[in-house]
Formats: structure tokens, sequence, C-alpha cells
């Protein structure tokens, strides 16, 4: 059990010596700082575009886009159908077509950027959560580990005490 403890705060501290003993290792685990901020952490390593891109695909992903995006469409099709033979794009709506074409061209790879980038500070995310678990975990079972030999201990105590005891009844007898 203690070379499984052993592999496993490995796993969590870098640079660990192997002739640590367990306590040492315990010790140096206990105080030693696992957790990370990973929300802040990935704010100063994106670069202008890539906030821009999170901000787009943000919006994108709103009821506000929806709605004025449905509203410029109509005003689109409603400007042209009363401007008849003068109107800009007449009714087939090619050119709207094509805006709306450029439109999610742009709009698919912005997102796409954004989900991988999402995706990146949920793996961030789910490391840090295993390795304070992890580190959670090995500091219960050792908890664990020196509650049971307290009560073995305090388990002799009660054994000699009542020895003593008897030995002294039977002095006295």
């Amino acid at each position: 059990m203690k070379e499984k403890n052993k592999k496993l705060i490995s796993e969590v501290i870098k640079d660990i010596e192997h002739d640590m003993t367990d306590e040492e290792i315990l010790s140096l685990l206990a105080s030693s700082k696992v957790s990370e901020n990973t929300s802040k952490s990935a704010k100063d390593e994106y670069s202008f575009g890539q906030r821009m891109a999170d901000k787009i695909a943000k919006f994108a992903g709103s009821w506000g886009f929806i709605f004025s995006f449905v509203a410029v469409l109509i005003l689109w099709m409603a400007v042209n159908i009363l401007l008849a033979d003068g109107a800009f794009d007449a009714y087939p709506f090619i050119l709207l077509n094509l805006v709306l074409s450029c439109v999610a061209a742009i709009q698919a790879p912005l997102i796409m950027m954004s989900q991988n980038r999402q995706e990146e500070k949920d793996r961030r995310r789910a490391e840090n959560d295993y390795k304070v678990n992890l580190k959670t975990e090995i500091m219960i079972e050792d908890m664990h580990n020196k509650l049971n030999r307290i009560l073995s201990q305090q388990e002799k105590i009660l054994a000699y005490i009542k020895a003593q005891e008897e030995k002294e009844e039977s002095k006295n007898a």
C-alpha cells in the first residue's frame, strides 16, 4: 500500500526524491498546493483575435443575435419587395443568399475556435480537479491509517489497564 501511495504522490508532485520516507512525502504533499485558478491563467494566454472570437461566438449563440438577425432579414426582404423595380436585391434575393453564406462561412470557424478553447479550459479544470481529488484521497487515507493506529494503541492501553486492575483485585482478594 505504501508503494501505491508513493506512485500516486509522484503523479501530483514532480521531482520528488526517491529516498524520502512516506511521512516526508506526505508532509511535502500536505504543504504543497496542487490546485490552480484555471480560468485566470487561460485568460492571460489568449490573443486579441481569440478573445474577439469568444465574444463573437458568445453573441452568435444568444437570443439577441437570433432576434436581430431575423429582424435584419425581414427588413431586407421588406425593403426589396416594397422597392419592386428599383430594388437592389430583387425577389430571389440572390445578394441576401450570398451575405448569409458569407456570414455562415465566417461564423462557423469562429464558433469552432471558441469551442476548442472552451474544451481546453474544461480539460485544464478536469486535470486540476483530478490533482486536488488525488491529494485529498491520499491525505484521507493517511489520516485513516493514523486513526487505526491510535485506536489499536488505545485498545492495547485499555487491555493493559484492565490487566493491571485484575492484578490489583487478585492481590486485594
